[in-house]
């Protein structure tokens, strides 16, 4: 499975933080912003890695990032050029991916969880990962029955459920058809709902559970909230760390090489 790090857009809402750097690198506890979603898909054993981002910054992420050596891993660019969509954005992978499954995750996405089983267990079709939330509409939300999903809205006003979709997804190749089919949406983005309900249309959407927790950073408070998240995220592991316990006894510490460069 190869990994793809969605980092363009404006960042407007964080106006004025992102009036002259791209949101994905502002400082969240210990390290920019970037580095959090690189850990989860580091952590989770993906090591071909595709950065998606704005033209203005795209020098600034290769000096920050590099080749992807000192990950121990392999690191590819792309530009996207305007706010197309996460699905326009995924499209732009479609010969970095080539035959292999993808996973994607938002620039702005911070997790406590590991997800290498997840990684492990995908067999074709598609993965979203779902996570209670106070707040559902700021994101998609899925429609569960029978605990099956079997639809997702965009920012409903009135959601059907209490479970938000967070930035990672798993898919298999043929998600590049899917995208090539889809009519950009009334906000002129091809969007990633609609790449998620062809997969409920043919009966290959599988939902996850997010047990840690979880936030974005696409506000103020959520911004705010990321930064406590990664503080105690990183605090967690130190002290395992401190304390003795083995790579064998708890897989899910951290062990990119992120932190030496933060």
């Amino acid at each position: 499975m190869k990994g793809i790090i969605l980092a363009g857009g404006t960042g407007s809402r964080l106006n004025p933080l992102t009036e002259v750097t791209n949101k994905h690198l502002l400082a969240v506890y210990n390290k920019p912003m970037i580095f959090h979603p690189l850990d989860t898909l580091l952590r989770a054993g993906i090591k071909e890695i595709m950065f998606i981002t704005s033209p203005d910054h795209a020098g600034a992420f290769l000096r920050l990032l590099g080749s992807g050596e000192r990950y121990d891993a392999s690191f590819s660019f792309k530009i996207q050029e305007g706010s197309l969509g996460i699905a326009h954005a995924i499209g732009l992978c479609k010969n970095f991916a080539g035959k292999d499954d993808v996973a994607v995750i938002l620039g702005d996405n911070i997790f406590e969880d590991n997800f290498s089983d997840a990684v492990e267990s995908f067999e074709g079709g598609a993965k979203i990962f779902l996570k209670e939330h106070e707040n559902p509409s700021r994101f998609g939300v899925a429609e569960i029955v029978d605990s099956k999903v079997v639809g997702i809205e965009e920012k409903p006003k009135n959601p059907k459920s209490n479970f938000a979709q967070t930035g990672l997804y798993m898919y298999d190749s043929r998600v590049f058809d899917v995208i090539d089919s889809l009519e950009y949406s009334a906000r002129g983005e091809l969007e990633v709902t609609d790449i998620n309900n062809k997969y409920i249309e043919w009966g290959e959407m599988h939902p996850e559970y997010v047990d840690g927790d979880w936030t974005d950073a696409g506000t103020f408070e959520s911004l705010h909230s990321a930064n406590v998240l990664a503080r105690r995220i990183s605090k967690k592991y130190e002290d395992r760390q401190h304390s003795g316990i083995g790579k064998e006894q708890t897989e899910d510490v951290i062990v990119s090489k992120t932190d030496k460069v933060a």
